[in-house]
């Protein structure tokens, strides 16, 4: 709870954290904003393809045009101003340099920028939960290997609930299930980014103006994005997702406890220990009252008929056989980055880290495929990502989730039907399949 303090005694020694900003987009900006008004944090070099976009970004959250125009690293970090660049290159090993963001949300490209970056001795928080989800585990040995941190990004919702879990073990109690909220109706599955705005219950037009793309945005409707937070969950904490994958119930907060338990219970849970995400929805299309769809959560069961007594005397909603919940209703992505960045380098730790590999995301069919055509990845027309135990994703020799973009089917596959690598011809990106063999040889027991 020092790390305000720790932060102001870099700023007034003249030793910001410098950081380098992979990916200029939504959650990006929200940490741009941010970071501008943080004593002892100075991004010092922003990466993106689209230059003159990172820099509209950058001004537009407060920073000065001719401070995001300088000539190049040293004179960023001489003036406290931002170089931008359309790569990372040498410049990655200045040793001045503290932590890299990757915030592209490619897999493929992400995993590549987090392995140069640990492999320049810098910490990385990995704000690219696809690329995570896909090889994580293996990014994260590779930084223990060389002395630096890799993690999740505080702020976005896997390092909040890795936190509430992290809060409910400390304290002794027995973790039953933890997630998050989301607007979801079953047939969203087939959401695709022609539809997204109607069934995200949006305005087109203000979605427009926004910048939102709807292929990103379509992935949080279509359950894709569920599916990977609650796979990098499971790898972060050891919850086991449930065999059916995903259920996403209809769930106030105030129903958690009630809900979130095992069937065998009374609860809607094949078993104790695990992820699962509730819907803001009805099946019949209803808002469900006092909603989640921006907030985390985490469910626990009392030890004792003593630690229930003492929920209860302290407002917490507790049911008669003592299932608790706690929640937080909302989270600010980029706004909160500085955490993790803060944590990282102060205090050498990760706010939530892939360091097994028992969950995944798999590619499955959003309507029924015919051959010859070509996967078009997440929030697209062709695949939504479904979430797996790792071991049976493995054995029935699915596509992750991760790697299902430009690749051409070799057979129709049914709608909700699995892809695995008999359906495609493989040309997936080669850096990511090697990591990804390198997951499944070493981080898995069959």
């Amino acid at each position: 709870m020092n790390l305000a303090k720790a932060l102001r005694a870099r700023a007034a020694e003249d030793r910001p954290i410098r950081i380098v900003l992979v990916g200029c987009g939504k959650f990006a900006t929200m940490f741009l904003a941010q970071a501008r008004l943080t004593p002892g944090l100075h991004v010092v070099w922003v990466v993106d393809l689209a230059v003159d976009r990172a820099r509209a970004n950058l001004e537009r959250v407060g920073f000065d045009g001719d401070a995001v125009r300088v000539a190049d690293l040293d004179a960023a970090i001489a003036s406290g101003g931002v170089w931008c660049s359309d790569g990372l290159d040498a410049h990655l090993e200045d040793p001045r340099l503290d932590v890299v963001i990757e915030a592209t949300g490619d897999p493929a490209a992400g995993a590549g920028h987090a392995l140069a970056a640990i492999r320049a001795g810098k910490h990385v928080v990995m704000v690219n939960v696809e690329a995570d989800v896909t090889v994580g585990p293996v990014l994260a040995a590779e930084a223990r290997r060389m002395g630096v941190v890799y993690g999740f990004a505080y702020g976005d919702q896997p390092a909040l609930i890795a936190e509430l879990v992290d809060w409910a073990q400390t304290s002794g109690l027995e973790v039953v299930a933890a997630g998050k909220g989301t607007r979801y109706l079953p047939r969203f599955h087939r959401s695709t980014p022609e539809t997204v705005w109607a069934n995200m219950g949006f305005d087109p037009d203000m979605a427009r103006r926004a910048g939102m793309n709807p292929k990103m945005f379509n992935s949080f409707v279509d359950g894709t994005k569920s599916a990977i937070e609650m796979a990098a969950v499971a790898n972060a904490t050891g919850l086991l997702p449930q065999r059916r994958g995903l259920g996403f119930p209809a769930c106030g907060a105030r129903d958690l406890a009630q809900l979130l338990r095992p069937e065998s219970d009374g609860g809607v849970l094949e078993h104790r220990g695990t992820v699962e995400v509730v819907a803001d929805l009805e099946r019949d299309g209803r808002a469900v009252s006092d909603h989640l769809r921006w907030g985390v959560y985490v469910t626990f069961k009392a030890p004792t008929p003593y630690a229930a007594s003492c929920f209860r005397e302290y407002g917490l909603v507790t049911s008669d056989d003592g299932y608790a919940a706690l929640w937080r209703p909302f989270h600010l992505i980029g706004l909160e980055l500085g955490v993790s960045v803060a944590n990282a380098v102060l205090r050498g730790e990760a706010t939530g880290q892939a360091t097994r590999f028992i969950a995944d995301v798999v590619a499955t069919a959003k309507r029924p495929l015919a051959a010859g055509e070509l996967l078009d990845g997440e929030g697209g027309y062709t695949v939504y990502g479904r979430l797996m135990r790792a071991v049976d994703s493995v054995r029935a020799d699915a596509v992750p989730m991760g790697l299902a973009n430009h690749l051409r089917l070799m057979r129709p596959v049914a709608r909700d039907a699995v892809i695995t690598w008999a359906d495609v011809a493989e040309s997936a990106d080669a850096a990511l399949a090697r990591l990804r063999r390198e997951l499944v040889a070493n981080f898995i027991d069959l």
